[in-house]
């Protein structure tokens, strides 16, 4: 019989540690909210890269949450382009 291993996120289960866990629930968080944005805002996914300052493929990417095409830093720099300020914070594990 084999041991069903159970995690507290999908993030856990798929990353090779806590920290990349950790790392992609953070990327994943940050593009979830700059989806809401250019939803809201209602633009074209051409419209939406011109305003972020990236291609038209990117934001594609972005929508479709394609996680593993993004860094942080690139995030931060789509939310700065939309006026936005990230803000971050720290909870005990």
């Amino acid at each position: 019989m084999s041991k069903t291993e159970t995690f507290d996120s999908v993030w856990d289960a798929i990353a090779d540690s806590p920290e990349q866990a950790a790392n992609l629930r953070a990327r994943a968080e940050l593009m979830q909210q700059i989806a809401a944005i250019i939803k809201e805002a209602d633009w074209t996914q051409a419209e939406a890269a011109t305003r972020c300052g990236v291609t038209q493929p990117r934001i594609n990417d972005l929508l479709r949450g394609r996680v593993s095409r993004f860094s942080l830093d690139a995030l931060v720099n789509i939310a700065t382009a939309l006026g936005r300020r990230v803000h971050v914070e720290m909870d005990a594990a």
